[in-house]
């Protein structure tokens, strides 16, 4: 791939980049580990966001030594999480981002590992979802997968008509990065500020915030492959 290709079209992650429901799976993990006497922190959490909900929870489970099986602590997790859903906020700043985007005639796709069931709880209240012009979730029959393969973004670049090496993908996970990158995509990672910046080298560039996005967007598109 041409390393001064530009990129034309943008993926989005979920969860804790387009919506701020991080600290929702934060708060309903916290719930269930306590019970064990057992605190959820940003470490184990860096390693477990964005995969499959099953390794994710074996990562947590391991690292706490709670003694649940993944598919009982999803039970009880997803329980709370349900609850918590009703009341998702957008990420400051990532809905004027994406209608900027749209309004230059980019196209755009979520590429989330949730549930369609969950997504569709989490942007019930966001009309602004609309825009996108393609979404795959993780229960798609086309995502063999999950982060850290990539599987979830060559099948949204498929679903947008365009070769992997012209997107863009926006992430805030370590899988969510890797997988972009095993997919020949050019990654800008947008961390939360606690799981340390310093651990997301391998993407093409970290920002802090949507309105560093959208001042910077035309330096974002022509990034280089390395």
């Amino acid at each position: 791939m041409p390393g001064g290709r530009i990129s034309t079209h943008v993926l989005f992650d979920l969860d804790g980049v387009l919506l701020d429901t991080e600290r929702l799976y934060t708060a309903a993990t916290q719930s269930v580990v306590a019970r064990f006497g057992k605190t959820f922190t940003w470490a184990i959490k860096r390693d477990a966001m964005g995969r499959d909900a099953k390794v994710s929870a074996r990562i947590i489970l391991e690292r706490l030594d709670v003694p649940l099986s993944p598919e009982a602590f999803l039970i009880e997790r997803n329980a709370v999480l349900t609850g918590l859903f009703a009341d998702c906020q957008a990420m400051v700043g990532a809905e004027a981002f994406v209608r900027q985007l749209r309004a230059e005639g980019i196209p755009m796709a979520v590429a989330t590992s949730s549930d369609r069931d969950f997504y569709a709880m989490k942007v019930r209240p966001h009309a602004w979802f609309e825009l996108f012009d393609a979404v795959v979730c993780g229960d798609d029959p086309r995502v063999s997968a999950k982060k850290p393969a990539p599987d979830i973004f060559l099948v949204a670049a498929r679903e947008l008509g365009v070769e992997p090496g012209r997107c863009l993908v926006f992430e805030d996970s370590l899988a969510g990065v890797e997988a972009a990158r095993a997919a020949g995509m050019r990654v800008v990672a947008i961390p939360d500020p606690a799981a340390g910046a310093e651990h997301y080298t391998s993407a093409h560039q970290v920002i802090q915030d949507w309105a560093e996005a959208s001042a910077k967007l035309s330096g974002l598109l022509a990034l280089v492959e390395r």
